[in-house]
């Protein structure tokens, strides 16, 4: 593959979006690194964006500002505590307090714009519907329905210049595997971020459902977690 074919990342500075990110480095893309400040109580997130857009050699991280408080409704925009301590089955019993309404929707959406910009046909996202399927828009039927959308929905994809391929090369890797993929990358993972709820200084809370999904991924990767932990 050539090395001018470009692809637009979605990064969220954690361990999906970073393995996603490797992944389409690995295939010899430029990558173009996008992120949302989107008034996310874990905002702590684009600082790790940021390391890992330049760890992996990006081209171009933007982060764009959508200020999603302004609608609420979610445990990660509004004053909802964040689930603690569940177990899996409680966390795939219903969708969780920190599904964001329509989070990759909006991503998606501006993502389609810069691509579109760009000439880039590309676009990677590190959904996931294994280890964690409370989240409606990250399921394969929702990524390839935005997919059929976006072709019809742009100039490049109207005029058959360019079509544009909604990436999701984690899909249906376990997060063990993503975390094994990625290491065997290079991925540094000390430099992502997954909690929704740290402290501060920047710790992780250990207990809500990202950073209890990241130290289970670790420990069936047989990987040791990079992650500094309250307490």
């Amino acid at each position: 593959m050539s090395h001018h074919k470009k692809a637009l990342v979605l990064s969220s500075g954690g361990i999906d979006s970073t393995t996603a990110m490797a992944m389409a480095k690995s295939e010899g893309y430029e990558i173009y690194s996008l992120s949302f400040f989107y008034g996310q109580r874990h905002s702590l997130e684009l600082e790790a964006a940021k390391k890992v857009a330049g760890f992996l050699g990006a081209k171009k991280h933007l982060v764009v500002n959508i200020d999603l408080r302004v609608f609420g409704g979610s445990a990660l925009t509004d004053d909802i505590e964040v689930p603690k301590g569940r177990d899996e089955k409680d966390m795939q019993r219903s969708i969780p307090v920190t599904y964001v309404p329509a989070r990759n929707t909006i991503f998606l959406s501006y993502a389609l714009a810069w691509a579109e910009i760009l000439g880039v046909s590309d676009i990677f996202i590190g959904v996931n519907a294994v280890d964690y399927s409370g989240y409606p828009d990250c399921r394969p039927e929702y990524i390839a329905a935005f997919e059929n959308m976006a072709n019809l929905a742009t100039k490049a994809g109207v005029n058959g210049k360019t079509r544009v391929k909604i990436r999701t090369p984690l899909i249906d890797m376990s997060k063990a595997d993503i975390i094994r993929r990625g290491s065997e990358l290079g991925v540094d993972y000390g430099i992502t971020h997954s909690c929704y709820d740290p402290s501060p200084d920047g710790k992780a809370c250990g207990q809500c459902d990202s950073c209890l999904l990241r130290k289970k991924g670790f420990s069936e990767a047989g990987i040791p977690d990079p992650t500094i932990y309250i307490g």
